[in-house]
Parts: C-alpha cells; sequence; structure tokens
C-alpha cells in the first residue's frame, strides 16, 4: 500500500517484526498474559463488589484500576496478536477504528495517574486524619472523586483527538504496534503545531498533578509517622503506602519512556516495546501487587494459581 493517499479510510499498521519461528510462541505469550490480566482483574472486581467487608473507600477506589487495565488491554492485545499472524502488507485497519484505538490508548495513559491520585487522597485522609476518615469518606465522596478521575482524562483526551481528527491525511503507514495520537497525527502533511504543543501541554499538566499529588500526600503521611509513636499507624501507612508508591512508580516509568521513545525516531524497536509493555506490566501486577493487601483478594489469587496450574498441567 502506497504510503501516500490523501485521506485513505484504511491505514497500514506496522506493528511488531516477527519471524516465522518465533510468531506462534509470540501468540501464546500475549495470549497467557491478556488472559491473565482479563481473569485476575474482572475476578478482583466481582470479588470486591460480592463481599461485603470490601465495600470499604479503598477497595472501591482501586475498582477503577482494574477496570482501567481491561479496558487498555482490550482495545490493544487482541489487535496486537491478530496482527502477529498476518504478513506485514496485511495488517489493514480503519481510520476511524484506528482514532477509537488511540482515544482508549490514551484514555487507559490518563486514567492510569488520574485514579492512583485519588487514591493517595484516600490514604492521606485515612492516615493522616483518622478520626475524620468515615466522615470525610463517604459514599457520595467516592462518586464524586470517580467522575473527576474519569471526567479530566475524558476532557483532556477528547481535545487531543478533537485536535488531530482535523488534520487530513497523506499518508496512510501507523509505525507503531497500535493506533495513539502521535502516530495519527504523524500521517498529517499540515503544521500540526498546535498538536504538538496542546500534547506538551497536556503531558506537563498531567504529570505535574500527579507528581505533585504524590509528593504532598506521601510528605505529609511521612511527616505523620515520623511524629507518632503508634506502631499500628506506621505499620498501616508502611502496607498500603508502598503498595500504592510502587503501582505509581510503574505506571510512571513505562509511561514516561514511552513518552521519551516517541521524540527519538530512531529507537523505533525500543519505543514498539515500551509502549506493550506501558499496558501489560501495570495490568499483570496491579491485581497482584495491591491484592497482597487483602486476605480476602490474596484467597482469591491463590485459588487461580491453582486451577491455573491444573489446567497447564
Amino acid at each position: 500500500m502506497g504510503n501516500f493517499t490523501f485521506n485513505s479510510f484504511t491505514l497500514e499498521i506496522e506493528g511488531i517484526q516477527v519471524t516465522p519461528m518465533s510468531m506462534y510462541p509470540l501468540f501464546l505469550f500475549f495470549l497467557s498474559i491478556y488472559l491473565f490480566i482479563m481473569i485476575s482483574n474482572v475476578g478482583i472486581v466481582i470479588l470486591i463488589c460480592m463481599d461485603r467487608s470490601l465495600h470499604q473507600p479503598m477497595y472501591l477506589l482501586f475498582c477503577n484500576l482494574p477496570f482501567n487495565d481491561i479496558l487498555g488491554n482490550s482495545y490493544m492485545v487482541p489487535r496486537l496478536m491478530s496482527d502477529i499472524l498476518l504478513p506485514p502488507a496485511e495488517r489493514l485497519i480503519s481510520y476511524y477504528e484506528c482514532v477509537v484505538q488511540a482515544f482508549c490508548a490514551h484514555m487507559f495513559g490518563t486514567a492510569s495517574h488520574t485514579v492512583l491520585m485519588i487514591m493517595a487522597f484516600d490514604r492521606y485522609v485515612a492516615i493522616c486524619n483518622p478520626l475524620r476518615y468515615s466522615a470525610i469518606m463517604t459514599n457520595r465522596m467516592v462518586v464524586k472523586l470517580t467522575v473527576s478521575a474519569w471526567g479530566s482524562a475524558l476532557v483532556l483526551v477528547g481535545i487531543l483527538l478533537g485536535l488531530t481528527v482535523r488534520l487530513s491525511r497523506c499518508r496512510t503507514l501507523i509505525s507503531n504496534p497500535y493506533c495513539d495520537n502521535a502516530s495519527l497525527f504523524k500521517l498529517s502533511c499540515e503544521s500540526v503545531v498546535i498538536n504538538q504543543i496542546y500534547g506538551l501541554t497536556f503531558t506537563v499538566v498531567l504529570l505535574t498533578s500527579s507528581i505533585g499529588s504524590i509528593l504532598f500526600t506521601y510528605t505529609r503521611i511521612t511527616m505523620v509517622c515520623l511524629t507518632s509513636k503508634s506502631k499500628s499507624i506506621n505499620t498501616k501507612a508502611l502496607k498500603t503506602c508502598s503498595t500504592h508508591l510502587f503501582i505509581y512508580m510503574i505506571t510512571f516509568v513505562c509511561g514516561k519512556f514511552h513518552i521519551v521513545f516517541h521524540r527519538f525516531p530512531q529507537f523505533v524497536d525500543q519505543r514498539k516495546l515500551v509502549a506493550i509493555l506501558f499496558h501489560i506490566v501495570p495490568g499483570s501486577l496491579n491485581p497482584v501487587i495491591y491484592g497482597a493487601q487483602s486476605k480476602e483478594i490474596k484467597k482469591f489469587l491463590s485459588r487461580f494459581c491453582r486451577m491455573t496450574k491444573k489446567l497447564l498441567s
């Protein structure tokens, strides 16, 4: 397919380069990762919904993470697996499907940060204002925080993709494993200065808000722990906050490398790898890492692992 077709509605995804020998092992690898992400995240959401002892603000807010992981991997991994089995010339996607894919990709990345921000607020209230926790973190507050996390992500991503959709296209090749905003506006021969300015502003605002909220909440939590003589408070803070901080660092590092490699065309293969890891690594680790806080979730994960071993044996 030519790469200079004006406003073509059929695009070609470059995907990842695979040899005939590695095609099926790689397909099975992504299939196993995808099944684990889906089963573990859906299972945890169902478990939290069914177990009344887990109907606490911390777990209700945490439900946003597995939901985001399900959304972020459902649009990307199945398409990636199907492309692995196809020759490069047959990896085609419609323009509108590509836009939807890009929207889901950026919603996943943005919501990962906004959800972790509201979870940090919950930990801040729980440790710094324990006596007022139940009065502050009501069901109404949980709903407000959830709506604000997803609403802000929706507005930011909507404007981002809206600026890209307005552009005409003179190319057809998406040099990425899946569609994203940068890959879409690179199809245009028009000036993309506005897109780049908004994209940079978008990234700076999101990361500044995310890092700022994490630094503020954890500084206050650290001060409370240093001045408190209660071992129970310190133990609770260490248990819950270390897990939350670890998940945040995974999301931040994977996302940061993805953004950086997009600015350096010579690192195409590394960018593709990081783009894939940005989705599957948090999606695989979040239910396991966060599940370590809850006995009920640990029981579910242990049952799931035993069941998986029986199926594979």
